[in-house]
């Protein structure tokens, strides 16, 4: 809270303390007082040195020991009962086991972190967001905090600032707690490549396609990669919130679980179960959901969360009372249907059943692996502004934009894109934009070509669009972009030379096959444009405001259309406030008093 303070408010803070860890940890400046005289001023490093805390305190026939960011002597004075302790390291482990009853095999966590984990009745529940709004919360409160999901499936990924891939749902949980996004926060991906098999990346990097039977005999394997990316992460923060996957209460695969609670065991975690009360039946699958848990798992269930509820409170409380008389467990939070705009994991986004159409139109080819569709969610700050996602022609209608998303398995998907239809509509907008990112800038080109079987092996022609072939690769691309736009084409003419950011993540190499036909759109052979049809490898295209400010204002003057005066913010200031707002409604609702405790502070 004190840090809070000074960073937020930006006022000094004086403290007068003996504590010595926490001079160490909390200053940014420490004056040592003796004798009523100042003895020296200066940083923690140049104070809390073996040598002058000797001398201030006139520390003699003692065994001093000044590292890391604390202070320890092992004089016999640091206790518990009968038990003598000789070292720092005897210290932190006798003071957790004996204080907050951590069982001695915890998987040599480090003893200062403390853990929460969100565990759901089912996927779409609400667990990203809850963990997302909780470190928030934390992040608020002065503590450091970091998000972590041992297993994702998800075909909405990231690149670090290493060139590492990592799950988007986690991206967004690490911008609410204010720190960047690391690996270690999600270190295994699975992105799904058909119904059977998804592509299996652990810490990052790319382990092959696997089958999901033979996954389900692997996984434990990667434990030790999940507890070393755990231990990485209580190196640096007070509190790690933990997300689940699915459900607990899938008996049918809990013997290999290493993402609800065989994860809660290894982390020795206590879990907040939540229950989504949109789909109906919340009692039944919170209730359903403990009676299917083994008896030590239940007992890690410390609360119960109905989210997103709709309508007056006061003709839910008797059901409440009622679940936790019967479940022994408290609710400690009834959420309300939040209309706050975050980025969704997968492809259960209730950004797919927009319907509504606005006075600019944006229409989403849904393609069966569709990734990375939060490229597109900047949009949304537009009032005036439709983005809806379509999977069959005839709900087209008349968009001012088409945009082709990324994908998981491009062949595959550009055959569907003509066997649904859409290849005709797209080929016949001469007077529209038509945007294709990454597999969709792969598909408006002339060919595409799997000669090492990435995906289904073979080639196929694309939509002819723009004059590029491309051959699918060994290895991903994986990085992070600064660039800029080359040319602007019709609808960005304004931009040439405008600075962009984002990352690649793709395995296929895009070449031109008629630099007369094209122009280079984004920089560094990573796009290229002709009239009014764009492609680019760069996803995070549209987060700079720059460059969707100057594209809709592009449409809106085409259609002769005035829109509203709206003060569009950057991208990544519109997520901030969207995070905050998330945060208020969450403390509102929630009962973090019973959390706070639940962790132990």
């Amino acid at each position: 809270i004190i840090k809070s303070l000074a960073r937020d408010r930006n006022i000094a803070v004086i403290m007068s303390l003996h504590e010595l860890d926490l001079a160490m940890n909390i200053s940014d400046r420490v004056v040592a007082v003796g004798d009523s005289k100042i003895k020296k001023i200066g940083t923690p490093e140049e104070i809390f040195t073996e040598k002058f805390i000797r001398e201030l305190y006139d520390i003699k026939n003692v065994n001093l020991t000044v590292n890391e960011n604390s202070l320890w002597m092992s004089d016999g004075l640091h206790n518990f009962g009968d038990d003598k302790v000789e070292s720092k390291s005897e210290y932190n482990d006798q003071y957790d086991n004996k204080q907050h009853n951590k069982p001695e095999n915890a998987n040599k966590q480090k003893s200062r972190t403390r853990v929460i984990m969100v565990q759901g009745t089912m996927s779409g529940a609400g667990k990203s967001m809850l963990v997302a709004g909780l470190c928030r919360i934390f992040k608020q409160d002065g503590y450091r905090v970091a998000p972590f999901k041992s297993q994702n499936m998800a075909l909405n990924s990231y690149i670090t600032e290493d060139g590492l891939e990592m799950g988007r749902a986690q991206v967004m949980q690490a911008e609410c707690s204010g720190i960047k996004p690391q690996v270690c926060m999600n270190p295994i991906l699975l992105k799904p490549t058909d119904d059977q098999g998804s592509q299996v990346i652990v810490n990052g990097k790319v382990r092959g396609n696997m089958k999901a039977r033979d996954y389900f005999e692997y996984k434990t394997s990667l434990i030790p990669d999940i507890m070393e990316a755990y231990n990485t992460l209580c190196e640096q923060a007070d509190i790690i919130v933990v997300e689940g996957a699915g459900s607990p209460a899938e008996i049918n695969l809990k013997s290999q679980d290493i993402v609800n609670m065989g994860l809660a065991k290894m982390l020795d975690a206590p879990v907040l179960l939540v229950g989504d009360i949109d789909r109906g039946g919340v009692f039944a699958q919170l209730k359903g959901t403990l009676d299917l848990l083994e008896d030590d798992e239940r007992d890690r269930v410390k609360g119960l969360i109905i989210n997103k509820f709709r309508g007056d409170k006061s003709l839910l409380d008797s059901g409440v009372l009622m679940l936790q008389d019967k479940s022994g467990v408290d609710v400690v939070g009834v959420v309300p249907y939040m209309q706050v705009k975050l980025e969704d994991e997968d492809s259960l986004s209730e950004r797919f059943d927009n319907t509504q159409v606005g006075a600019i139109d944006i229409v989403v080819v849904r393609l069966p692996h569709i990734s990375n569709f939060t490229d597109f969610d900047v949009f949304e700050q537009y009032s005036q502004v439709s983005v809806r996602y379509v999977d069959s022609v005839g709900y087209i209608g008349n968009p001012d934009m088409i945009i082709i998303p990324g994908t998981k398995n491009t062949i595959d998907d550009l055959r569907w894109l003509k066997s649904s239809g859409f290849d005709k509509v797209i080929q016949n907008c001469t007077d529209i934009p038509v945007f294709g990112i990454c597999g969709g800038y792969q598909m408006l080109g002339m060919s595409i070509s799997d000669p090492y079987h990435v995906e289904a092996g073979g080639s196929e022609e694309g939509l002819k669009l723009l004059p590029v072939n491309t051959v699918l690769g060994k290895e991903k691309v994986r990085t992070q972009y600064k660039g800029i736009i080359c040319n602007g084409g019709q609808m960005l003419c304004k931009l040439k030379g405008a600075a962009i950011t984002g990352y690649e993540i793709h395995m296929g190499e895009t070449s031109v096959v008629d630099s007369h036909k094209c122009d280079e759109f984004t920089s560094g052979n990573t796009g290229v444009c002709r009239d009014h049809v764009y492609g680019s490898y760069i996803h995070g295209l549209f987060d700079s405001q720059e460059v969707v400010t100057a594209l809709i204002e592009s449409i809106a003057h085409r259609k002769n259309i005035t829109l509203n005066e709206e003060q569009i913010l950057d991208y990544r200031a519109y997520k901030e406030t969207q995070y905050d707002h998330m945060a208020e409604v969450l403390r509102e609702h929630l009962d973090m008093n019973r959390i706070y405790e639940i962790i132990g502070l």
